[in-house]
């Protein structure tokens, strides 16, 4: 059983309530690229479900309408299920209609019938069957309502029909008709493309000029494919000569007249609340309104973030004093030396630096999820499309924005996939090398921790900051390319807006776990792995043989004369023995006076031995760090890297985020691990980080850098197959780092002289 539908009328909804699978629900085009499958057990058979792209037609303008439609010919689904928006069925069939026309078995799921009725709007379901000819099922996606109904009827129609196909044909008359007729005559006689399409589907795809349809034509008769793009020509200058028109708005014009006088036919009637404004219509004069809706837009991140910083402090500072512990137990454990090493510095310190903040993540996922399944993310795409255009942008754009993270804790890679829906090749291309911009769900720790470090106070506010200068940067860098490398026409907009709903529980439990769960495993597992690798690239090979040693007989040195001051006096001796007497009665007096100056040296000499010990170990920690592989790429980086306040081991961070984002919380835990001298006070990396005297200017730079500058190698691989080239990757690559380099050194020097 395929489940079909348009955007936004619940079909990933459906698929949860059927399977219990795990599974994003967005409000907007774009978010299902892939089909998703699952599994549904009833009383007498077993489901497979598939999740099909959300679409507005079979035609293949884009690709989800693409891997749509060839699910379905390929596959041959005994059952499609379309999920239908019932407030909104006119639109809604226009998709039903081309499934009928095909020839599938379809069930049509009314959705979402409770938002129907407070809209005024009686939905007759039966009475919709008879006159389209396939079962009508009225269905409340999101509390369950009719998902049993809806499984036993797309059951008795797959044993109904057998995997057969029956088209239906509606008129498109009298200048396409008699066309239509002679086409599909041609090909039925060849038998051209009837393994994979009815005749008279084929022949309207001529019609409507699919490029899919006609490449597949050519390889199979390349004759009768002529013939037929010949009819079709025809066909369209007549229409231009007589109408004004070209047959695919002829088609369409058709289609929704054939809905319309379905729905004349006694299927959709309203009541006395059929003419009052909807509550969302009533929202949404507020919510998007021209000047009111972007100040509301801007004060629902800030809260977003606020929320986050005040509610999941303490969450935060939980689990990351559990980590700590963690090592403080490791440490006493094993006896020094490279795998407790191994374990402390480099796995605990890595992963339980990304694992620290699972806390914050999941509590700004689950406010993201608020926003989706309730219809507002939406809003946002729509107020910010007038922005968009003014920097050479589509509409479109604004979903792989927020989908990367343009509110926050998305991901690139989806993101940059989202902007498969759209039309223009410029304007997507422009979206896909400025998404990587947002603020990610790998770059929002990095961001936490730096700001929690050297903005205590503000946290919120400096994220906040953080977020809107990822926009602004990705739409000056949009605008440069459209004025330079991609220009181009821009492409009109149209966009649905769903109705407000509330959301459910178990839907923001699925969403927020889904997306938490993904951040987790990346930890145990890419991040583990990466961790182990710095850790090894931190400690080998270390300080040669002549220093080492030079280093241990200083600490021997040192640690001799400290156990010698804490060892108590052997007894026997002069000091211990009460019955020996001083040979001069004048000397008691002066030896008594030089053992009570001696006892008052002896704590100042014991603490200025073990700072002399400590700072022997810090010099040979740092030593060894600093020869090590990892520490060599470190500091010969250095000289470019200090104009922008970095240090040898922020730089080893940093490479090693041109593998993922989380990798640089992982790779400074380790660096300053490696570098800590008293591993009895496991602090967390944010103590450590602050210890160590880092600038305010400093730690804004490494943020800014952190938030512009290579993407991910997951996201330069999907930037390389999305575009088609790998030189859009290394244009990614190299251009992002040395605009945010850039970047970062404004911003050192200047606040080094205003702080």
């Amino acid at each position: 059983m395929a489940l079909a539908g348009n955007p936004n009328a619940g079909k990933s909804t459906l698929f949860n309530a059927l399977t219990g699978a795990r599974t994003h629900v967005g409000n907007y085009p774009g978010i299902t690229v892939e089909k998703k499958v699952g599994q549904v057990r009833t009383s007498d058979a077993v489901l497979n479900v598939v999740d099909l792209p959300g679409t507005y037609s079979l035609t293949a303008y884009s690709a989800e309408e693409l891997v749509a439609r060839d699910f379905l010919v390929e596959e041959r689904p005994q059952a499609v299920v379309d999920v239908l928006n019932a407030g909104s069925l006119e639109r809604n069939l226009y998709l039903a209609v081309q499934f009928l026309e095909l020839g599938i078995p379809v069930v049509l799921g009314l959705n979402m019938m409770d938002e129907a009725r407070k809209m005024g709007m009686v939905v007759d379901a039966k009475r919709l069957g008879e006159l389209l000819g396939c079962p009508a099922v009225e269905l409340v996606a999101r509390t369950g309502t009719g998902v049993r109904e809806l499984t036993a009827a797309a059951t008795r129609l797959a044993k109904e029909r057998q995997g057969r196909w029956k088209p239906v044909e509606i008129s498109y008359g009298p200048d396409l008709d008699p066309v239509l007729a002679e086409m599909s005559a041609a090909i039925m006689t060849k038998s051209f493309l009837s393994s994979r399409y009815p005749a008279r589907w084929v022949a309207l795809k001529y019609l409507e000029n699919d490029s899919q349809i006609r490449e597949l034509g050519v390889q199979a008769d390349p004759v009768l494919s002529a013939w037929l793009e010949e009819r079709a020509a025809h066909v369209a200058a007549h229409l231009r000569t007589t109408l004004s028109t070209y047959p695919e708005a002829v088609i369409a014009d058709y289609r929704y007249g054939f809905i319309a006088s379905v729905l004349k036919g006694g299927v959709v009637t309203r009541d006395n609340l059929g003419d009052r404004l909807a509550f969302s219509d009533r929202l949404d004069q507020v919510l998007t309104h021209k000047l009111l809706g972007p100040v509301l837009m801007l004060g629902v991140l800030y809260l977003v973030y606020q929320i986050t910083f005040t509610v999941g402090k303490v969450p935060m500072e939980w689990t990351q004093n559990l980590f700590a512990l963690m090592a403080k137990l490791v440490e006493g454990a094993l006896p020094e030396g490279l795998l407790r090493s191994l374990l402390v510095d480099g796995i605990i310190a890595g992963v339980g630096g990304v694992m620290g903040f699972v806390p914050l993540v999941m509590l700004i996922f689950l406010l993201i999820a608020f926003l989706e399944d309730s219809g507002y993310m939406a809003r946002i795409a729509y107020m910010l499309d007038r922005v968009f255009r003014i920097f050479g942008l589509h509409g479109c754009s604004v979903m792989p924005f927020i989908i990367s993270g343009g509110i926050a804790g998305g991901c690139a890679v989806p993101g940059v996939m989202a902007s498969r829906t759209l039309r223009s090749p410029k304007e997507r291309l422009a979206t896909i090398l400025t998404a990587p911009f947002m603020t990610c769900g790998a770059k929002l720790p990095v961001l936490i921790l730096l700001a929690s470090v050297f903005f205590p106070d503000s946290q919120a506010q400096v994220l906040f900051g953080m977020t809107l200068l990822g926009w602004a940067m990705a739409l000056a860098v949009a605008w440069m390319l459209r004025s330079s490398m991609v220009r181009g026409e821009a492409t009109p907009f149209v966009m649905e807006l769903p109705p407000y709903r509330l959301p459910t529980w178990r839907g923001l439990a699925i969403h927020t776990w889904e997306r938490t769960w993904q951040y987790m495993k990346k930890a145990g597992s890419m991040i583990l792995a990466v961790s182990i690798v710095v850790w090894a690239a931190m400690t080998f090979p270390g300080v040669d043989e002549d220093k080492a040693a030079s280093f241990e007989a200083a600490k021997a040195e040192i640690a001799a004369k400290i156990e010698a001051i804490e060892a108590p006096a052997a007894p026997g001796t002069a000091a211990d023995s009460k019955d020996e007497a001083p040979a001069l009665g004048s000397e008691a007096p002066a030896q008594g006076e030089e053992a009570a100056t001696a006892q008052a040296a002896e704590p100042e000499g014991l603490d200025a031995l073990k700072e002399k010990l400590a700072d022997i170990e810090k010099r040979e920690a740092a030593e060894g760090l600093s020869a090590s592989l990892a520490g060599r790429l470190g500091a010969s980086l250095e000289p470019l890297t200090r104009y922008a306040g970095f240090d040898w081991r922020t730089n080893i961070a940093l490479v090693g985020g041109f593998a993922a984002k989380e990798v640089i919380i992982s790779t400074l835990g380790t660096a300053y691990s490696l570098g800590k001298v008293d591993k009895d006070d496991a602090a967390p990396l944010a103590e450590m980080l602050s210890a160590e005297g880092l600038t305010v200017a400093g730690g804004l730079a490494l943020m800014v850098f952190i938030l512009l500058y290579s993407p991910c190698f997951p996201t330069v691989v999907a930037i390389g197959k999305e575009t088609g080239s790998w030189k859009w990757s290394v244009f990614s690559m190299t251009f992002n780092t040395v605009f945010a380099y850039g970047l970062a050194v404004a911003v050192f020097q200047f606040g080094t002289r205003l702080f």
